[in-house]
């Protein structure tokens, strides 16, 4: 943010873009009150996912949240979101939310996967295996329970139809359950823009078709990072280095054989954390979308 000031770049925090009209304007709103139109050039939409709910009887609870929500909390303001937690959810987000709860001094009762495998990486696996947390992998949540808030999380096994086996359920006495079961791409300003979206189940569900460069199918209109399909915190990082470059390079601040060499550069980064068992299903769903 210092670097973006130094640069000279007008930053309108507490605002919020509603919509993206014809001819690049931006309706946006500042603290609720005041309205403006914003005239750009280009347009780089980077405005990241939502996080994805699971219903289950109680969890309208207090203490039944987003993980992102639980990491912000910690991060961000500097709150414990609660004493004992239960996680639902083995991605790399869940994963790690769960050692920055540890860290933050929470302790985390179980970490839960519906699915027959930890979906992150080891590395974030290993750690909280070390710190003494139990996974339960085809296993769901299936109750919160408690009278004003969360006090007991009931789970319970898995079949090969992913439905709940009787008998199975297992009580862990926890005050919050974490949700990290996936994002879902906020594309809606993209959609008023106009722009052709595509669905990618792979990259979180529907998503705004974008080439090489970033670029949409709207002219001078580029995304970058979860909006363009969810993948992982350094992929976004780079994908808005891109999009950025080439936006830059558009309006006539790199020559072209300059665009190539520094779009080159990120384009290696992106093929190298794309590669591996975990990257090969995005990159696979990247190429489609490059594709057409």
């Amino acid at each position: 943010l210092a670097e973006t000031r130094k640069l000279g770049i007008r930053v309108l925090l507490k605002t919020e873009a509603c919509a993206i009209y014809p001819g690049h304007e931006v309706w946006a709103v500042r603290e609720g009150e005041e309205s403006m139109l914003i005239k750009a050039e280009r347009i780089i939409i980077a405005t990241g996912a939502s996080e994805n709910a699971v219903s289950f009887p109680g969890w309208t609870l207090p203490g039944v949240m987003g993980a992102g929500a639980a990491q912000t909390m910690i991060n961000i303001n500097r709150v414990l979101p609660g004493r004992r937690v239960l996680m639902l959810g083995s991605g790399n987000v869940g994963l790690i939310v769960s050692y920055q709860l540890l860290q933050a001094g929470a302790e985390v009762a179980a970490v839960v996967e519906a699915a027959p495998e930890i979906g992150g990486y080891g590395v974030h696996s290993a750690k909280i295996r070390r710190a003494g947390v139990s996974f339960y992998t085809s296993h769901t949540v299936i109750e919160a329970r408690g009278r004003e808030h969360v006090e007991t999380a009931v789970i319970a096994a898995l079949d090969s139809s992913w439905q709940p086996l009787a008998g199975s359920e297992q009580h862990f006495k926890v005050d919050t359950i974490c949700l990290a079961t996936g994002l879902t791409p906020l594309a809606e300003l993209a959609w008023i823009a106009g722009c052709r979206l595509t669905s990618v189940p792979a990259l979180g569900g529907h998503v705004p078709w974008h080439d090489a460069t970033m670029q949409s199918s709207v002219a001078g209109l580029y995304v970058a990072g979860d909006t363009a399909g969810v993948e992982e915190a350094s992929t976004a990082m780079e994908e808005g280095r891109l999009a950025g470059i080439n936006a830059a390079a558009s309006l006539g601040y790199y020559g072209t054989r300059r665009q190539a060499e520094l779009s080159g550069q990120v384009w290696q980064r992106l093929n190298a954390l794309r590669s591996g068992p975990f990257g090969a299903k995005r990159l696979s769903a990247k190429e489609g979308i490059l594709n057409g």
